[in-house]
């Protein structure tokens, strides 16, 4: 009897738990509702709203950043977290700056609403950001601003308001007033009129105040924008919008992939860091970067260059890292490297470099210039030396020589007796450095 009814009692619960499966709520519809899953799943609140936030939230260098570009965004979303340290805003939809759209974001200290359509910015819009000392503001529809904008930003020392179509008449005077005071040398450089027709490429930064407030309504009678002015400067300024600028860490220009033929001739001059890459620019044409004093990274792989000018590198005197692999290029014409003093690395791998005499000039600068470090520097024709280095058919190239000819070069190139006469070049460079730094102390 005892086992007949521990049977029928299995038999009670298998049954139940087949009604459970069976059922389409069943057990989970029991479960707690804040939880998903259970256990270690449902206590990951990161996980839980990923799906409801289009943005991405981390952390760098102990800031926190949100990255919102290119969300089609038209207003700020209610459910970003307060404490952020910087936003990005960059290629969305925003066109009109509300007042206190930013209050909530007490501890922003960057803001970068660039390349939006924005063409209004109410009085307050900037209310509550007491901490913004960065606004980049460049590539949208502003024509109008006033001062009273930014008395909310007391701490703001780098604005950017280029491309932008800037309406010069007496409602920019305060702007202008304020861009003006030497103190606020980092805020609006670049920006330009755009009408009326007689104030037209002007700087806001060069006009003077009278200049503004002189019969504005003659603007009204100026030519078109799209026929007016010179097409040949206005090409480069388009060329220049499809690029991105990054604040943080550094100044970067990223101008990766945007199928340009030519570097922009408008690259701001405080830039760091610039990035070229992927593109089809296929000739450095001189002085592209003379107004770029700043620039210490400098990436132009994988573009399909053939021909870099003698003159093409000067001013960048600050200059510690190139990027050139990836190219077409031979040989280096006589000098273009003269300019680079702080010159750290030299990326060259991957072209197809001729070893004939007019590879000499880049192998000894690069071993003149011993504390430069470079790579890729290896022989793709004639076919005779293809797979060498370069080093290695400029020492047979001179082995083959008569000695009278060689009066510039050592009478032998035996790889260790080079690299001795070298070890010995760096020992009285450092010599003299370490002589000088003692007449300094003494």
């Amino acid at each position: 009897m005892r086992v007949v009814t521990v049977i029928i009692t299995l038999l009670f619960f298998c049954n139940a738990a087949e009604l459970r499966k069976a059922s389409p709520g069943g057990v989970r519809n029991r479960a707690s509702p804040g939880r998903v899953g259970g256990g270690r799943r449902g206590s990951n609140p990161v996980k839980r709203y990923a799906p409801d936030l289009p943005c991405e939230v981390y952390t760098y260098l102990h800031e926190k950043y949100l990255d919102c570009q290119e969300r089609k965004l038209v207003y700020v979303l209610p459910g970003w977290p307060h404490d952020l340290l910087h936003m990005l805003l960059a290629r969305n939809k925003v066109r009109i700056l509300k007042n206190s759209m930013f209050s909530k974001f007490r501890k922003l200290k960057s803001l970068d609403l660039q390349q939006n359509e924005i063409s209004k910015i109410e009085s307050e819009a900037f209310f509550g950001l007491n901490r913004l000392t960065t606004l980049l503001l460049q590539h949208n529809q502003i024509k109008v601003l006033t001062e009273e904008a930014f008395i909310y930003t007391p701490l703001l020392s780098y604005l950017r308001l280029y491309d932008n179509p800037w309406h010069c008449t007496c409602d920019l005077e305060t702007l202008v007033a304020m861009l003006q005071i030497p103190k606020n040398r980092n805020l609006g450089n670049y920006a330009k009129c755009e009408s009326p027709q007689e104030l037209r490429n002007k700087k806001l930064r060069q006009i003077k105040l009278e200049e503004l407030c002189n019969e504005e309504e003659k603007e009204q009678l100026g030519p078109k924008p799209q026929v007016s002015g010179r097409p040949p400067v206005v090409k480069p300024e388009v060329d220049s919008s499809l690029c991105h600028i990054y604040v943080f860490p550094i100044q970067t220009l990223d101008c990766k992939r945007k199928e340009l033929k030519k570097v922009p001739n408008n690259i701001p001059p405080d830039i760091v860091k610039l990035d070229l890459s992927y593109n089809k620019i296929n000739l450095l044409r001189p002085r592209q970067f003379e107004d770029v004093h700043e620039l210490k990274k400098l990436n132009l792989s994988s573009n399909g260059i053939e021909f870099i000018d003698p003159a093409t590198f000067l001013g960048l005197t600050h200059l510690e890292e190139l990027d050139l692999s990836n190219n077409s290029l031979q040989n280096f014409d006589y000098g273009v490297l003269e300019d680079l003093y702080f010159l750290k690395l030299l990326w060259l791998r991957d072209n197809p470099w001729r070893c004939d005499y007019n590879i000499h000039y880049l192998y000894y600068w690069l071993k003149h210039h011993y504390n430069v470090h470079y790579n890729g520097l290896e022989c793709k024709t004639p076919e005779e030396y293809k797979g060498w280095s370069v080093g290695k058919y400029v020492r047979s190239y001179y082995e083959e020589c008569p000695k009278d000819k060689l009066p510039a070069y050592p009478e032998t190139f035996d790889q260790d007796a080079e690299e001795d006469e070298w070890e010995k070049i760096h020992r009285e460079h450092t010599a003299k450095k370490q002589s000088v730094r003692i007449t300094i102390v003494g």
